[in-house]
């Protein structure tokens, strides 16, 4: 049962008994906290409602924030795709803690670079002439831009 449901089998209740609730004090207040029950109950069911639109809503609004993320963060699951294929960064591994750091040409130009993982500095070696850093394409990206000498 429902609070309303409830509420309105209290509100029978108290008529079957034939309260006069025009003369008598006690008459006047049940029936005055039967009126607040009413609309406690009325307002319990809005609330209800409201909570469960709102609960359809979100589920939608994660669905479809689910298919963002899905396209925007899929794309970078890609592993076959070669390091060198992004222009602006290169890869180094740091010689303290192996970490694999994107470094962009700028910090590439200074030629020191201090790693965010164990905060050491370590100076760039840049006689390689692989963007990975492999003289003799170990990296195996394959990659044809770079030529790499024997």
């Amino acid at each position: 049962m429902t609070i309303s449901e409830k509420v309105a089998y209290l509100k029978g209740l108290a008529e079957g008994l034939n309260i006069d609730t025009e003369k008598s004090k006690e008459g006047k207040l049940i029936s005055v906290m039967i009126g607040i029950l009413e609309e406690i109950g009325m307002s319990i069911e809005d609330l209800e409602e409201n909570a469960e639109a709102l609960g359809e809503e979100i589920d939608a609004i994660s669905d479809d924030l689910s298919d963002v993320e899905k396209a925007v963060f899929d794309d970078e699951d890609e592993d076959d795709e070669c390091c060198c294929d992004d222009d602006d960064f290169f890869e180094v591994d740091c010689p303290n803690c192996g970490e694999t750091l994107m470094i962009d040409e700028s910090v590439l130009e200074e030629g020191v670079i201090q790693c965010p993982g164990c905060k050491q500095k370590f100076a760039l070696d840049l006689s390689d002439d692989c963007c990975c850093g492999d003289e003799d394409d170990s990296c195996g990206c394959g990659c044809e831009e770079h030529d790499h000498e024997d």
